[in-house]
Order: structure tokens, then C-alpha cells, then sequence
């Protein structure tokens, strides 16, 4: 009876921790994601678990499974830091979702009607205003919402899951790319209004998936630009 009282035990302590485990987990790759942890950023234990309102065991295989994913690393006598941008990979995924994501839009383009250029619009004028007092991530989220609008239509479901996953390695490498370079952000608004009008237009495939690509590549270069005289 006791042996089966103590497993019993051991399993429910072992299910609280893997529960606490995933919440400080998810709230760390948050905050490095948005920025509140910056590249550097020196994370101590025992502070984010007192922030937390956790104990350093569930902090700790956090930290881990973010070391795993590349968004930490372990330095010697400083401890567990954020990781920096990889530039490398960085450009290898902007290549990519060049591609996918202006494949996406193009076959989008046919299926989005009058409300979701009405979206679109409307987010891409909020991040018109969001030039005023910029906010890169602020404008980063409202750049994912708009594109987001031109493929979310994307009737073969193998390009969206392309797109979606480059999307999502975008956010773990922390790409607010405007931030690093924020002139390019002004760019980017006038770009989505042009998209817009070559969608409300008719434009053929080719046009539209040529400006999404083009559009996306600006992008890159900026910060490849920027990058060189880091």
C-alpha cells in the first residue's frame, strides 16, 4: 500500500513539474522571441523561477530544451545567455519563404475577396501608423498578420505548411528584422499597398508570386546590407 501510495506520488510529482516545465518553457521563448530577453541577455535561474512563481527545476529543463533549439547557449563562467541572430540561418530561411510564401500568395491571389483586401488594408495601414512611434515588434506581428491574409487562402496545403514553418523559424530566430534595420519598414508598407493592388487588379500568377518574392527579398538584403557594417 505504501509502495503504491509513493509511485502514485512520484507519478503526479513528476506530472506537476513536466506542467510547470512547459509553463516556464513557454514563458522564457516568449520573452526571447519578443525581445524582453535580448541576444546576451544573461538568464539566472533563480531569478526567472522567482518571477516566475515556480521552483529552478522547472526553470532549468526550460532553459535546456531552449539550448536544444538553439535559443540559448551555455557560456563558460558567464552561464546560460540568449543566443545572437545566426546570420546564416537567418538568410537561408528568408530564401526560402521567398519562395514558398510568393508560390502561396500567387495561388491565393484568385480565392481572396473584397473583405480580406479590407483586412489587409486595414492592418497595413496600422503599421503605417505604427511608423510614427516605431515599434518593431509591434510591427513585426502586424507584418505576419497581413501576409498572412495574401496566402492563408493557399489551396495546396504542402506550400502552406512551407510557409507556416518558415514563418515559425523566423520567430525563434527573433527576426524582428526591423529592428535592425527600421528604414526598411517604410519600404515594406508602400510594397504591401502595391501587392494589394495587384491582387484587387487581376494581376496573373506570375506577377503577383514575382512582387511576393521581390517583396521578401528586399527584406534580406537590407539586413545583409546592415549586417556588413555591424
Amino acid at each position: 500500500m505504501t509502495e503504491m501510495a509513493t509511485a502514485a506520488g512520484t507519478s503526479s510529482g513528476n506530472g506537476i513539474v513536466g506542467s510547470k516545465s512547459e509553463q516556464a518553457y513557454q514563458a522564457v521563448k516568449t520573452r526571447i522571441v519578443e525581445g524582453t530577453y535580448t541576444p546576451g541577455y544573461r538568464l539566472v535561474l533563480a531569478k526567472i523561477a522567482e518571477d516566475l512563481g515556480v521552483s529552478v527545476v522547472p526553470v532549468r529543463e526550460a532553459i535546456r530544451r531552449l539550448e536544444a533549439e538553439g535559443l540559448v547557449k551555455f557560456e563558460r563562467n558567464v552561464g546560460a545567455t540568449v543566443s545572437g541572430i545566426d546570420p546564416t540561418e537567418y538568410l537561408y530561411t528568408m530564401q526560402t519563404l521567398s519562395i514558398v510564401e510568393g508560390a502561396a500568395t500567387a495561388l491565393s491571389a484568385p480565392l481572396i475577396g473584397a473583405a480580406d483586401i479590407a483586412r489587409a488594408r486595414a492592418v497595413n495601414e496600422e503599421m503605417r501608423e505604427c511608423l510614427q512611434h516605431f515599434d518593431p515588434i509591434r510591427f513585426t506581428r502586424l507584418n505576419q498578420d497581413f501576409h498572412s491574409v495574401l496566402f492563408e487562402h493557399c489551396p495546396n496545403p504542402h506550400i502552406l505548411d512551407l510557409v507556416h514553418r518558415g514563418w515559425n523559424r523566423l520567430a525563434s530566430l527573433r527576426s524582428s528584422v526591423f529592428r535592425f534595420v527600421p528604414g526598411r519598414a517604410h519600404n515594406s508598407v508602400d510594397e504591401h499597398e502595391a501587392l494589394l493592388r495587384l491582387i484587387e487588379t487581376g494581376a496573373d500568377a506570375d506577377t503577383i508570386e514575382k512582387a511576393a518574392r521581390l517583396h521578401r527579398s528586399a527584406t534580406l538584403d537590407a539586413y545583409l546590407a546592415q549586417a556588413k557594417n555591424l
